[in-house]
């Protein structure tokens, strides 16, 4: 099994208020082809910005980024993004937002596949409503056809759940996983739900507070069906608390 995603020796700053911050230093991590990996860490230590920087949204000061062995060097259609926020275009039907993406085919071509991924997330009966007419899980479940509708080898999710109620989001959770099983695509969340990363990953990542250093990277051993309530998941949800308990200090945060 191939590496799909390497990051080797990445750093990053910004500047804020004339001084510079570092955010990201000194990160290292090898992805597998398939894997699914849970970021985790403080508020502010430089989590969705590591997200960015694999989309190509950001670009890293240092260090490498590469997809199959191919550098990033901006968005491309290898990757896919989904934000905590849905991001519909409100004045799109769902079906056009899910279509917007794909460039260079016919309108049949068009109509077929997002008909296929919004079949997938359980919406082919709202394709011709508009945002404004989806609760928030239904325009999640939009913005993850609209991500999946170009196939993109790599999957990125920047705490796509975190605003919904929690009977919504364990639903979501579980259209995650029956879409990882279908498709096979690797996974990147960022996440502060801790529950949440021990029930999805293979491996977390669990991150300093700023500058954001990799602490560790747990191997999660439960299996592909988890209890949320059993005794070995507990184990792995305290491994992860403790880690954040060691750390008393208290920077400024900034939305990073």
């Amino acid at each position: 099994m191939g590496k799909t995603l390497s990051i080797q020796n990445v750093k990053k700053s910004f500047t804020v208020d004339g001084q510079k911050v570092d955010v990201l230093k000194d990160i290292n991590l090898e992805v597998q082809e398939g894997e699914f990996i849970a970021i985790v860490g403080h508020s502010g230590c430089g989590k969705s910005t590591l997200l960015k920087i694999i989309a190509g949204l950001e670009k890293n000061d240092t260090g490498l980024v590469t997809v199959d062995g191919k550098e990033v060097n901006g968005p491309g259609m290898d990757r896919g993004m989904i934000f905590q926020e849905h991001r519909l275009f409100p004045w799109m039907s769902i079906e056009k937002n899910v279509q917007l993406g794909l460039k260079g085919l016919s309108k049949e071509e068009k109509t077929k596949l997002s008909d296929q991924y919004l079949e997938l997330v359980k919406l082919s009966e709202f394709k011709k409503a508009y945002p404004s007419q989806l609760s928030g899980g239904m325009s999640q479940r939009a913005a993850i056809a609209r991500s999946l509708v170009s196939q993109p080898e790599v999957l990125l999710l920047d705490e796509p759940f975190g605003a919904l109620d929690a009977l919504t989001k364990i639903e979501l959770q579980e259209e995650l996983l029956k879409i990882r099983e279908r498709f096979h695509n690797t996974m990147l969340m960022v996440t502060h739900d801790i529950e949440e990363a021990v029930y999805l990953a293979d491996r977390i990542v669990v991150m300093s507070a700023r500058p954001g250093r990799i602490k560790d990277v747990i191997k999660v051993e439960l299996g592909t069906y988890r209890d949320r309530g059993g005794s070995d998941f507990a184990h792995y949800k305290k491994k992860i608390f403790d880690y954040f308990f060691e750390e008393k200090t208290v920077v400024p945060e900034y939305n990073i």
